[in-house]
């Protein structure tokens, strides 16, 4: 009988999957506890429309990382912070403050955990890796000052 998964199911196959289960199986385990739907012309147009919409979701996340990208790559980020003495600051410059100064200087939104900043505890200027998807990521210069 074919099947398609409404959630994983251990050794038969993942959520969406078109498979083939044996009868027994599937009428007396996979339907009635809902795990499964049988194989009909509705089932499988919802099956495509489903990986139609997850493509387009990723296509629009691909090109609004590329926008992004566009708009960031090579750009410098500049963050005020307090200092002592000798230049050292008190504490340090994180990937927050770092989002936080890109979001004020260029009204982009970018996750903390997306950045790649080394530990940054004097004025001067650090490089930074922003990964904006999966295999996208632009790099910017962060410029700390008073």
């Amino acid at each position: 009988m074919e099947l398609i998964l409404n959630q994983d199911v251990k050794g038969l196959g993942k959520k969406g999957e078109k498979v083939k289960a044996s009868d027994g199986y599937a009428r007396n385990f996979l339907l009635p506890k809902g795990l499964a739907v049988e194989v009909n012309a509705q089932t499988l147009t919802e099956l495509k429309n489903r990986e139609a919409s997850n493509q387009h979701k990723i296509d629009v996340d691909i090109a609004n990382a590329n926008d992004i990208k566009k708009m960031l790559e090579g750009k410098t980020v500049n963050v005020k912070a307090k200092a002592g003495s000798a230049g050292r600051l008190f504490g340090s410059v994180t990937s927050k403050d770092v989002a936080e100064a890109i979001k004020k200087q260029y009204s982009i939104e970018i996750d903390r955990r997306k950045l790649t900043v080394e530990d940054i505890k004097q004025f001067g200027s650090y490089p930074a890796e922003i990964k904006l998807y999966n295999g996208i990521s632009c790099k910017i210069t962060v410029m700390v000052g008073e």
